[in-house]
């Protein structure tokens, strides 16, 4: 039956995850990244296209709202949802320029810059990474398994050991629960 085995793929991508040490090292690694950079009044802005704007969106939500319990809010945001910005960027500019321009805009050295690509080739992510390194952002690229072009260009890359696009977003969406869990925990004992 088609749908169980959808849901054991699923599983079977997190259990490969949750196999692997040095997948779990790097998610305790970037919750530490991020909650440094908060403390020190810095931000964490997220960048995604299409399912990964949503989750990019969502996880800003969870941190500059609430995720398990009633808190200050958190600087955190995604860089889409500004619309007038964005289409007018694209206008006049090209779609590979909205994140970038919104990343030079926004960051400052500390801040986060996490990006979600399943492939690991979107342009406008590369571009945005390219501008925080500049800035002396940390970049966090959470990918699918091979990484793509973002693998040379981000400072901490978490690939998805998969290739198939639904699996690798339902992970990073639990990676990104993950991290707002320990954000939240470690700054709100």
């Amino acid at each position: 039956m088609r749908i169980k085995e959808v849901i054991q793929q699923s599983i079977d991508v997190k259990q490969n995850i949750l196999s692997s040490t040095r997948l779990i090292e790097l998610i305790e690694k970037v919750s530490d990244k991020c909650i440094t950079s908060l403390k020190e009044g810095g931000k964490i802005l997220f960048c995604g296209n299409g399912g990964s704007a949503a989750d990019a969106q969502h996880l800003a939500a969870e941190l500059s709202g609430r995720f398990y319990f009633d808190r200050e809010p958190l600087n955190a945001e995604a860089l889409h949802v500004n619309t007038s910005f964005l289409t007018a960027v694209a206008n006049d500019y090209s779609y590979d320029e909205v994140f970038s321009r919104s990343v030079k805009a926004q960051g400052k050295k500390g801040d986060v810059l996490i990006g979600f690509s399943t492939s690991g080739n979107s342009q406008n992510i590369i571009n945005a990474f390219k501008t925080a390194k500049e800035l002396d952002m940390v970049t966090i690229a959470l990918t699918g398994e091979s990484g793509g072009k973002m693998k040379t260009i981000s400072e901490f890359l978490i690939n998805i050991p998969s290739t198939d696009t639904p699996r690798i977003q339902e992970s990073h969406i639990l990676i990104g629960h993950i991290i707002c869990e320990l954000i939240e925990s470690k700054i709100f004992k």
